[in-house]
């Protein structure tokens, strides 16, 4: 998990661009570098991000990012911050909270798994970025007004958000699971549900071989990380729901 330290004005500063932060030069300014440095996260990963990959792409030379992103945690905060803003509100069809909320979960969803670096960073303490900003408010709107405190809207926010996160973890480790072993969960399961079912004890472990086998019958592999996102969403959403009704009921 990547922990980011840097200056919290200095990196204000550069979330919400502050005149020393823009673009003094034809093709080169923080919006380009943050750009870049997307796209070299979105196609290696986070590891691979470093100042000096960032101006390889640009065709620029190290020391003139500097002029306008500090370094390369300031760069990561607002790299994830301009990816939020690909985030959309729920459009006047998408009616009732459930539904809105929903909308949120997936939103965020396809975010991680179009940027799966996003995982990787602690997200504790946010950004504080206007991208961000941004989307903390509508995402709160879709709960607003349905008989919650502000405090239970934030955190049924923050629990939808958390399930989106880590079930999009679990399809990345899926992911590069397939990519260092050349082979798909479904060729996996198939290669080992033979030895298992010979080597599990149904005696000994009787539930986990009657689960195990009708969850590898379901899903074809071990485990679906779309399965857990679509089943966990809605346990989530049928929780909130039993927190409005009781408030209904008073």
């Amino acid at each position: 998990m990547v922990i980011r330290k840097r200056d919290p004005a200095r990196t204000l500063a550069l979330l919400w661009r502050a005149p020393e932060h823009r673009s003094r030069k034809p093709g080169l300014g923080a919006d380009e570098i943050v750009r870049a440095g997307i796209a070299l996260a979105d196609a290696e990963g986070l590891a691979a991000l470093s100042m000096r990959g960032v101006a390889e792409r640009l065709g620029a030379g190290t020391m003139s990012l500097y002029t306008y992103v500090p370094g390369k945690d300031d760069l990561i905060d607002v790299m994830l911050d301009t990816v939020y803003g690909e985030t959309e509100a729920p459009g006047p069809e998408v009616t009732g909270w459930r539904a809105r909320l929903e909308h949120v979960a997936r939103q965020n969803w396809d975010l991680h798994r179009r940027h799966p670096w996003t995982l990787e960073i602690a997200t504790a303490r946010p950004v504080l970025g206007p991208q961000e900003t941004a989307k903390y408010e509508r995402e709160l709107r879709t709960v607003d007004g349905i008989g919650l405190s502000e405090v239970e809207m934030d955190s049924v926010l923050s629990l939808v958000l958390g399930h989106a996160r880590t079930a999009a973890r679990g399809a990345l480790e899926a992911a590069d699971a397939e990519r260092r072993t050349g082979l798909t969960d479904e060729q996996w399961w198939q290669a080992h549900a033979p030895l298992l079912d010979r080597l599990l004890d149904p005696e000994h472990f009787p539930t986990a071989a009657k689960v195990g086998s009708a969850a590898g019958s379901a899903h074809g592999a071990a485990s679906s990380a779309e399965h857990h996102f679509e089943f966990g969403l809605a346990r989530v959403l049928d929780g909130i729901d039993v927190l409005i009704r009781s408030r209904d009921a008073r």
